[in-house]
């Protein structure tokens, strides 16, 4: 039999469970980006919202706020294509579609489907590939859309710890899936996946849910517990305080990233596969970094 104080508890944690269920604020996310170019080791090359061969977008609507992260293949570069261009005309085509309404908050894929579509459909032929992550979340149902297609991602933090993330996809080693336009008469030799083979989930989030979402250059030289020790210094859902971590995220990456000792998460990726491989990888970085929190206007 329940004590008095035992019903109590439990009657008190269902009505605070249901009040939690029918929290009828709507929520937004405060995000603030940062990244390098790895050809700007002193510097950040940044055009718009790209950082070399990366590009990335942030984006709101009437019901739902929208990140998006892509990075250029820069193999392109070896037949005279500029890489950053097909990754930052994916995202500015995403990025618009999103402002003009044009989307579903629920189905992710859909921004990245149209916006692909419309580069296939350019007059003038844009060559490139790109991999690609959207995030979006809906204000009122408190649900976070993703789809990600190859080794750019994300990270949800809540209480210190990964709550949910992103799953890589790859070919193989070092060969993410990717969005691709080839030459006429080349479409079978290039590599190119269906945005609808990205990866696709959705999960209800919390006020001060932390999510960062960035490309391979930064998870292919940080760990998660480097991450997450970043995360314990932010403190508050302050613009400048979000973007001093952001920045102090990316610059903690590139630094690795030119270590030659350092055993990072890429060269022990390489290592599973039977390469003998020590130093971090020198590339893009590209870091969003949000919190959830209470909209207003």
């Amino acid at each position: 039999m329940l004590s008095v104080l035992s019903y109590g508890r439990l009657v008190a944690r269902a009505v605070l469970g249901g009040l939690s269920q029918t929290d009828g604020r709507d929520y937004s996310l405060i995000t603030a980006s940062y990244g390098f170019g790895k050809d700007f080791r002193k510097g950040i090359l940044k055009k718009g919202m790209c950082y070399g061969d990366d590009a990335c977008f942030v984006a709101r609507h009437k019901t739902a706020d929208v990140l998006g992260v892509a990075d250029g293949v820069g193999g392109w570069r070896d037949y005279g294509v500029d890489p950053s261009q097909f990754s930052a005309t994916l995202m500015r085509t995403c990025e618009r579609l999103v402002k003009e309404g044009r989307f579903t908050p629920t189905y992710p894929v859909g921004i990245l489907t149209s916006g692909y579509y419309e580069l296939l459909q350019n007059k003038v032929p844009l060559l490139g590939s790109s991999t690609a992550c959207i995030v979006v979340l809906d204000r009122r149902s408190h649900r976070l859309h993703t789809c990600n297609l190859g080794d750019s991602g994300f990270l949800v933090v809540r209480g210190g710890e990964v709550v949910h993330r992103s799953d890589e996809q790859q070919h193989y080693f070092n060969t993410p899936f990717q969005l691709s336009i080839a030459p006429p008469g080349s479409e079978g030799v290039v590599l190119s996946d269906s945005p609808e083979a990205a990866d696709s989930s959705s999960f209800d989030v919390q006020l001060g849910d932390i999510i960062l979402t960035a490309s391979d250059g930064l998870f292919d030289n940080m760990p998660d517990y480097m991450i997450l020790q970043e995360l314990k210094k932010l403190k508050t859902t302050n613009y400048d305080s979000i973007l001093q971590t952001a920045q102090s995220i990316a610059k903690q990456a590139h630094d690795l990233a030119y270590d030659p000792n350092y055993m990072s998460p890429f060269a022990q990726f390489a290592c599973d596969n039977g390469l003998n491989v020590r130093g971090g990888k020198p590339d893009d970085i590209t870091v969003l970094l949000s919190i959830v929190a209470e909209y207003t206007d």
